[in-house]
């Protein structure tokens, strides 16, 4: 069984004035000492995507998947991908490694070497999705009542989100909002490592978990001055 860190971060493009501030807010969460991050991007086109998510892999080299391909990997390919993009020196990472995790695309998330993928209900079943990714990646996934949860529980998924727990902004047509209840609702349903997502901030985080989430997923409330804020989320969820 996958053991998910506190606190885990969801990078939407969408949020941000264009790639440079992205990467720039990946930067500043890694070095709060953030480990998981979600690459989520709603309306770039696939070479876009693929693009961001190479740079993410570049600028954080070391996880799961990347570590696995590096011996078939050919040097002179290394720095293709930064084109466009500075430097930055992340050697000293090595002993604790970024995972990177891909939003709905399997082929992207094998394309950029990320570390796993996290589906919705209207993406592919998380069957398809295991037979693309193979045994190693993780695989995550959406669900917002027990019945979705239920169904995913059977499923090869490593971690089961729910939510959204509090009203979000970050979807043009959310899902109902299941609330601390709906968390603890779920909770008693699986054994799997339980994501908390959808409206969740510093002033709730905490009732997050004692609902009985193991991780939650922010967006929004890491956007603005993302080093800082994941430092304060982080001693909000010891």
């Amino acid at each position: 069984m996958q053991c998910l860190p506190r606190l885990y971060a969801i990078l939407d493009a969408g949020c941000f004035p264009d790639a440079h501030a992205m990467l720039a807010a990946s930067e500043g969460l890694v070095a709060a000492g953030l480990r998981l991050i979600q690459y989520r991007n709603k309306s770039g086109s696939a070479r876009v995507m693929l693009e961001h998510a190479r740079e993410l892999r570049r600028r954080f080299p070391g996880g799961q998947a990347s570590q696995a391909s590096e011996r078939h990997r050919d040097p002179s390919t290394s720095l293709r991908t930064g084109v466009g993009y500075p430097m930055v020196d992340h050697s000293h990472r090595g002993e604790n490694p970024v995972r990177l995790i891909m939003n709905d695309r399997a082929d992207l998330c094998l394309a950029a070497e990320f570390d796993g993928v996290h589906v919705g209900q209207e993406d592919l079943s998380p069957e398809a999705v295991r037979k693309l990714i193979g045994p190693d990646r993780w695989l995550g996934v959406s669900t917002h009542n027990p019945q979705q949860l239920r169904d995913a529980d059977l499923a090869s998924s490593d971690y089961l989100a729910i939510g959204p727990v509090f009203a979000t902004s970050s979807k043009e047509r959310p899902d109902p909002v299941v609330g601390l209840e709906g968390v603890r609702r779920v909770r008693g349903l699986t054994h799997k490592p339980l994501v908390a997502i959808g409206g969740i901030t510093r002033a709730n985080a905490a009732l997050v978990i004692e609902a009985g989430a193991d991780s939650v997923a922010v967006i929004s409330d890491l956007v603005k001055d993302p080093g800082k804020s994941a430092e304060e989320f982080f001693r909000v969820l010891r």
